[in-house]
C-alpha cells in the first residue's frame, strides 16, 4: 500500500473542506434542498442577537452555551459562512491531535496516518463542520485534554475539562473516567507520566489493583484520594462553576434552562434514531414527571458503570466505548451525535485485532446497513407522510441492536493497554511497604 504523507492529507482535506463550504453556499441558494445544517442558521441568529446586545436565548430553540454565539459573531460582521470555515479548521485540528496522540505511542508513522484517515476522509466527519455543525469543536477540546494528560499538564487539562462540559453538557460522562485514570501509580505531579508504547504487545489485568493491595490503608487511601484527583476535580469543577455563573449573570434562567436544565429532562416527539421517540410520540401530550424523564438514564448510567470499573486506565479506548454506549442508549439521537465516538475511533484502531477484509467491513456494513434501514422508514413517514411509525420503532431497535454488536465485537478484539505505564515507587511508599 502507498505510503500516505500527512502534510499532503492534511493539505487535501483542507482543500475538500472548502470546496464543500463554498460548493454548500451555491447548494443553498439554487436548490430547494439546503446544503447547510439547520442548526447553524440557529447559531446564526444567537450571534446576531448578542452582537445586538440581546440575549440569545431569544432565538427559539437556542439551547447552548452563550460561548458559541460568542465564537461565532464575526457571522454578523465578516461573512456568514465564518462559522463553517471554524467549525472545518476543528475538524482538521482533530485530524492533528489523533496524529499527536498515537505518535506519542510510539505508534508507526504508516498507521498513524492511517488511523487519521478514518477522521479526515470520513464523508460523514467531513459534512459535519462543512454543514455548520459545531461538535469538531469539542471533539478537538476532548483530544486537547488527552494530550495535556500525556504530556503531564494537569491543570491545563482540567481547565479544558471545565470548559467543555460547560460548552456541551455530555462530556460529563467522562468524569470518572478521567479521575481513575489519574491513578497515583501512573500519574504524578511534577512527573511526566510514561506513554504506552504500541510495540510492547497486550497488557493484562491494570496493575494499580495489585499494587494497592501491597500497601497498607494510609497508601491506599492516598491513592484513592490522590492530589492529582483532588486538583483536577476542584479546578474543572471551579471553571465549570465559573463560566455558568457568568453565563447566569448574562441571561438569568433562561440560559440555566435553555443550555444545562432541558438536556436533562428532555424529551422529543419527531421522529429520531432512539428507541424511545415512539413512546415519547404517542405520549407527548401528557405531562412526563420529573421521575419518568430521569428514569431513562438508568440503562446509560449502568452500562457507564461497568465500562469505566473495566476499562479506565485504557483511557482512549474507554471514552470511545462510554461515548457509543452513551449514544445508544440516550432518550434522542441524531446523526451529529456520531461525530461525538468518531473522533475516539483512530485512536483505538492500532490496538484492534479485527481484521479489516472481515470483520471490519461486517461491523461497517452493519452499522451502516442498520441506519440506512431507518432512513428508509425515516424517509417514508416524513416526506411521503406515510403511517409507519411502527416500523421506524422497529427500525430502531435494530439500530440499536447493531450498535451494541458492533461494540461487543470491538471490545472482545481489543488489546488491552493503559494509557500510561508504571511509575517507579517513591521513597515514601516504599518504607510503608516494608513497615
Amino acid at each position: 500500500m502507498a505510503t500516505v504523507d500527512m502534510r499532503s492529507l492534511l493539505l487535501f482535506s483542507a482543500f475538500l473542506r472548502v470546496f464543500l463550504i463554498v460548493y454548500g453556499e451555491w447548494q443553498d441558494k439554487h436548490m430547494e434542498v439546503r446544503y447547510t445544517d439547520v442548526d447553524y442558521f440557529v447559531f446564526s441568529d444567537a450571534a446576531d442577537l448578542m452582537a445586538s446586545g440581546k440575549s440569545p436565548y431569544e432565538r427559539t430553540t437556542y439551547r447552548y452555551s452563550p460561548l458559541l454565539a460568542f465564537l461565532l459573531l464575526p457571522n454578523t460582521f465578516l461573512h456568514r459562512s465564518w462559522g463553517k470555515f471554524l467549525f472545518s479548521a476543528s475538524d482538521l485540528l482533530v485530524g492533528v491531535f489523533i496524529y499527536t496522540i498515537l505518535k506519542k505511542c510510539s505508534v508507526p508513522k504508516n498507521i498513524c496516518t492511517y488511523s487519521v484517515m478514518a477522521w479526515l476522509l470520513n464523508p460523514f466527519t467531513f459534512t459535519i463542520g462543512t454543514r455548520g455543525n459545531c461538535e469538531p469543536v469539542v471533539c478537538a477540546i476532548i483530544l486537547w485534554i488527552i494530550i495535556c494528560l500525556m504530556n503531564g499538564n494537569l491543570l491545563q487539562a482540567a481547565v479544558w475539562y471545565g470548559l467543555v462540559v460547560h460548552f456541551r453538557i455530555y462530556p460529563i460522562i467522562y468524569a470518572p473516567t478521567l479521575v481513575l485514570v489519574l491513578n497515583h501509580h501512573f500519574f504524578r505531579l511534577g512527573q511526566k507520566p510514561l506513554p504506552r508504547i504500541w510495540s510492547s504487545g497486550p497488557s493484562k489485568k491494570p496493575e494499580c489493583s495489585t499494587a494497592v493491595t501491597k500497601l497498607n490503608v494510609l497508601v491506599a487511601i492516598k491513592c484513592i484520594f490522590s492530589a492529582e484527583r483532588i486538583i483536577f476535580g476542584v479546578i474543572s469543577a471551579a471553571v465549570f462553576f465559573f463560566c455558568t455563573g457568568i453565563s447566569f449573570y448574562l441571561y438569568k434562567w433562561e440560559f440555566l434552562h435553555e443550555a444545562l436544565l432541558y438536556h436533562l429532562t428532555r424529551t422529543d416527539p419527531r421522529h429520531n434514531f432512539s428507541i424511545y421517540f415512539y413512546h415519547i410520540y404517542l405520549h407527548y401530550e401528557r405531562e412526563f414527571s420529573v421521575i419518568e424523564k430521569l428514569i431513562s438514564f438508568l440503562p446509560q448510567f449502568m452500562v457507564q458503570l461497568v465500562l469505566v470499573l473495566r476499562f479506565a486506565p485504557d483511557l482512549p479506548f474507554c471514552l470511545f466505548v462510554q461515548t457509543v454506549a452513551f449514544v445508544a442508549f440516550n432518550k434522542v439521537i441524531t446523526a451529529q451525535y456520531f461525530v461525538w465516538f468518531f473522533c475516539l475511533l483512530p485512536l483505538i484502531l492500532p490496538w484492534s485485532n479485527i481484521n479489516f477484509k472481515w470483520k471490519g467491513l461486517c461491523c461497517i456494513f452493519l452499522w451502516m446497513g442498520a441506519q440506512t434501514h431507518w432512513l428508509m422508514w425515516g424517509y417514508l413517514l416524513e416526506f411521503k407522510g406515510k403511517n409507519v411509525f411502527v416500523e421506524l420503532w422497529m427500525a430502531s431497535l435494530v439500530f440499536l441492536a447493531a450498535n451494541t454488536s458492533v461494540l461487543v465485537l470491538l471490545i472482545s478484539n481489543h488489546t488491552y493497554s493503559p494509557l500510561f505505564q508504571l511509575l517507579k515507587q517513591n521513597s515514601f511508599e516504599q518504607s510503608l511497604k516494608q513497615e
